[in-house]
């Protein structure tokens, strides 16, 4: 039995990032002879202060506490056969406990899955960018004996400063992702979005088309936000819910139509395609911006649809709208595109193999 020890900013269960690039593998991955412990520097009660923009003494010492969690972690380095890092281990500017990971004797496992070298801070920890130093990236990366990114664009970004790089992209579980069209509103159309209070921004992005759908089709139609439930607008029939794992799939499969839009930039070629891809799983037919992995992921007006303009939302849109049939064929060929290539059990022997490669000499 080997054992693991996870460095992650959250609780089991609590962030999308986590769930969706290592611990829905965790199972299996104990099934063949690994034992995971996970350390994790944010509490429940935790969440309300670390992303709110006010309670600055309550984040200096969430801060602080996060430091001696991490110290304390790194006298115990040495009792473990891997260390698996997910982002990064500090909060702080510092390479320091990924240093200490990687000199203990123990196997580092570094995986990512977005453009983490760039600042990019929740609106409420705008003022704390500076403490972040995304560019430690670099040197995360160099100390571990293997890098796990999202996407072929993360792992370009890894290769010249560690030769291990393996792509293995975010995937979501087909098996409890599964099309349950008994949720869809019969009555109105619901175009939906799945995000968090970090990246609400991008479901601002949408914000003007949307108004003109909702003032071309009036009455027939909703929108839904699921992740920020304190999320309204003034003139957007929004309803915005917190996400919660035991509602999570009846949520999606509520959704007509579901929603990824990305602005054109460095960040966003490092995203994933996460939302589209959980969309995709429930047969919810998808729009999104042309952009990064979506490119890859989607054949435009086959399994989805990718859109560069604000005309293009409006256009492709409209014909979801108006259209049940074409709902269905390409929510359909959406869940076909994630069980061929994006689910769990497609991709679960290479982090299998990666995590036995921990067992080999180095």
């Amino acid at each position: 039995m080997a054992n693991v020890l996870i460095l992650c900013a959250h609780r089991p269960k609590r962030s999308p990032s986590q769930r969706y690039r290592f611990e829905q593998y965790l199972p299996f991955l104990e099934e063949n002879g690994f034992k995971f412990k996970f350390s994790y520097l944010l509490s429940e009660k935790d969440d309300a202060t670390f992303y709110s923009s006010r309670n600055f003494l309550a984040k200096v010492f969430i801060l602080i506490r996060s430091v001696f969690i991490r110290l304390k972690d790194s006298f115990q380095f040495k009792k473990y056969d891997i260390i698996f890092i997910q982002r990064e281990a500090s909060f702080l500017g510092t390479s320091y406990f990924e240093k200490k990971a990687f000199r203990s004797g123990a196997y580092v496992i570094f995986d990512f899955d977005d453009s983490i070298w760039l600042a990019d801070t929740s609106p409420g920890n705008k003022k704390w960018e500076w403490i972040k130093r995304p560019e430690k990236f670099f040197n995360n990366v160099a100390n571990a004996h293997c890098v796990i990114a999202g996407n072929p664009y993360l792992a370009e970004k890894a290769r010249p400063y560690n030769k291990n790089v393996v792509v293995i992209p975010t995937t979501v579980n087909s098996e409890w992702h599964v099309p349950k069209t008994e949720h869809r509103n019969k009555k109105l159309i619901t175009i939906g979005w799945s995000g968090s209070i970090s990246t609400i921004k991008h479901f601002e992005l949408l914000v003007p088309v949307l108004l003109k759908i909702q003032e071309k089709y009036k009455n027939k139609l909703k929108f839904k936000v699921i992740g920020d439930k304190y999320y309204s607008h003034p003139n957007l029939n929004v309803e915005a819910i917190e996400w919660k794992e035991n509602t999570e799939v009846s949520e999606l499969n509520s959704l007509d139509i579901g929603l990824m839009p990305l602005p054109d930039n460095e960040w966003a070629n490092g995203k994933c395609g996460l939302k589209g891809l959980s969309y995709m799983a429930c047969g919810v037919p998808v729009v999104m911006s042309a952009v990064g992995v979506n490119k890859e992921i989607i054949q435009n007006g086959k399994n989805g649809f990718l859109v560069s303009s604000d005309e293009e939302w409006i256009h492709v849109l409209s014909a979801l709208i108006e259209n049940a049939e074409l709902r269905l064929e390409i929510g359909n060929k959406g869940r076909e595109t994630v069980v061929k290539d994006y689910c769990v059990k497609a991709h679960q022997h290479s982090y299998l193999e990666n995590f036995k490669n921990a067992k080999s000499p180095r």
